[in-house]
This record gives C-alpha cells, structure tokens and sequence, in this order.
C-alpha cells in the first residue's frame, strides 16, 4: 500500500498595492464618468484644427446668428454661429484649449508657491512656520476676485497676465493642506532615520517628504485647476479676462448675454461645456482621493 503525500494547501496571491489601487479605480464611478469627459474635452482640445471645417476668428455677416442643426440650422455649421457670423463649434473647440491652458499653468504655478511653502513650514514648524501662516493668513483676507479684477484691470486683460494673477492668488490651499501633512509625516520613523543617517535637507524634502503627500498634491491640484478656470470665465464674462477675438468660453456666454431671450443657445452650449469640465476634473480630483486613500474608500 503507498502512502499518498499530503498536497500542500495552495497560498493565495496577494495583490500588489498597484493592482489594487487599479481595482479600486475600475470600480469607482466617479473617477470612471471624469476622466471619460476630461479625456474626450481633452481630445477636442489636442486636435481642434482638426475637428472643426472653418477658423475660430473667421467672420461672414451673411451667415450671422444661424441656429444649431438641433434647432433647424444647416449642418455647415452644425453649433449655430454668433453673431459675427464665427462658426460656434469651431470658437468651443478652440476654446476648450484656452480654459485648459489657463487652468492647468494657474495651478501649477499655485502648486509651485504653496506646495514649497507649506512643506517648509510643516518640517521646520518654529519661525518658519509662523511666518508661513503669516503669509497664508494674509492671503486668506484678500479677495480673490476683486484683487484679480484690479490687478487685469491695471495691466490689461492678455492670457500671460490672466493665468499669473490666477496662479499668484490660488495657493493658500496648496500651503495650508501640504503643511499638516508634512507635520504627520515629519513624526515617522523613516524620516528620522534619514536625519540621523545624514541624508541632506534636499534629499529629505525631496525623497522622503513629498511622495509621500503627493496625494493631498494632486487632489488639491484638481481642485485649483477648477477654480482657475471658473474665475477665468468670470474675468472673460465681465470682459476682464482674454481678450477678443481670442475664442473662451466666458468670453463667449458674454457676448451672448445680450441675446439670452432671443436665442438662449449661445449662453446654454458654452455653460455647459464649462459645467462638463469643471464637474469632471472635480470628480477626477474626488476619485484619485478616494482610490489613492489607504483605507480605499468607494
């Protein structure tokens, strides 16, 4: 009679921290519907000249105030053109590269000042830090919007000064969210052992400190992006913003605006467009936090 080895139990496989931050992510709606719309706005963005038969700036006062093809227009110009006879889905198309410029530089500039001096503030704590709460308590009580429409309205109105005044005016959040971080993080272990093994500052902030709250980095980054290309519609609606014929989408609700009873249309298609973008990059923003989280909410 042979006797049988027992078979050894089979061990499950755990995944990696990567694939399950990955399950996480293809199983949250949210971050799923966002980077669908930011992807597809993206797109038409990248490849606007080709997307669109006739130039944004192109004017023909024959072909003025023709309604979209869903309204009873022709399909030449199936968004409807304005009324300067400019080819509607052609100026949106073009625009969506002007919110996302704006939006993408204005916060990266804030990421820039904020996310330095929160990380500096939260490792040193002391001086360092009350002056950075200084700087930040002072920023707080200025407002944004009508230091903005001072400053565009002193130095004019051009995309450079727009996205320096926005980037200039949006970092408090980076400094005040980075620097509570940096505070939990400046207690761990590992941090210590590289001060005591005599790793340099530069290497500490920068291979220690920062990956580990890049998290709270890009989630406040979306945030911003938002909010950059809010305040810039609102610049471009007042007629503080980007100048025209430079195509925006706040630019172009307020040249609608004087037509809102009669044709409706040319404040609803660009409102939407910008609704679209800004809900999808704050649900792109809300997914990442809740995917990247360590307890990996739903």
């Amino acid at each position: 009679m042979t006797h049988t080895p027992p078979v050894p139990p089979v061990r499950e496989v755990q995944p990696s921290p990567r694939q399950m931050m990955l399950r996480r992510a293809l199983r949250h709606r949210g971050l799923l519907f966002g980077g669908a719309v930011m992807l597809v706005i993206l797109l038409i963005a990248i490849f606007a000249p080709l997307l669109s038969q006739h130039s944004p700036y192109a004017q023909s006062l024959m072909a003025r105030m023709k309604p979209p093809v869903f309204l009873g227009g022709e399909a030449t110009h199936w968004l409807g053109t304005d009324a300067l006879g400019r080819d509607y889905w052609s100026r949106l198309a073009h625009g969506a590269r002007v919110s996302l410029m704006i939006g993408l530089f204005a916060a990266t500039i804030s990421a820039l000042i904020g996310s330095t001096l929160g990380i500096l503030a939260g490792y040193f704590g002391g001086r360092v830090d009350m002056a950075v709460t200084f700087l930040i308590n002072v920023r707080l009580a200025m407002p944004v919007v009508l230091v903005a429409l001072a400053v565009v309205a002193l130095f004019g109105g051009s995309l450079t000064v727009v996205v320096t005044v926005l980037g200039l005016l949006l970092w408090d959040r980076f400094a005040v969210v980075l620097r509570a971080a940096t505070m939990q993080v400046r207690k761990l272990e590992y941090v210590a052992a590289a001060e005591v093994l005599g790793a340099s500052l530069p290497r500490i902030l920068w291979k220690d400190i920062l990956p580990n709250v890049m998290n709270h980095l890009i989630v406040i980054f979306t945030l911003e992006m938002a909010h950059a290309i809010i305040l810039e519609a609102a610049l471009s609606f007042l007629g503080l913003g980007v100048q025209p014929p430079t195509p925006s989408w706040g630019l172009m609700i307020s040249e609608g605006k004087e037509m809102l009873l009669f044709e409706p249309w040319l404040i609803t298609i660009p409102g939407v467009a910008l609704f679209l973008l800004v809900l999808s990059i704050n649900m792109l923003g809300d997914g990442i936090r809740d995917v990247t989280a360590p307890e990996g909410r739903n």
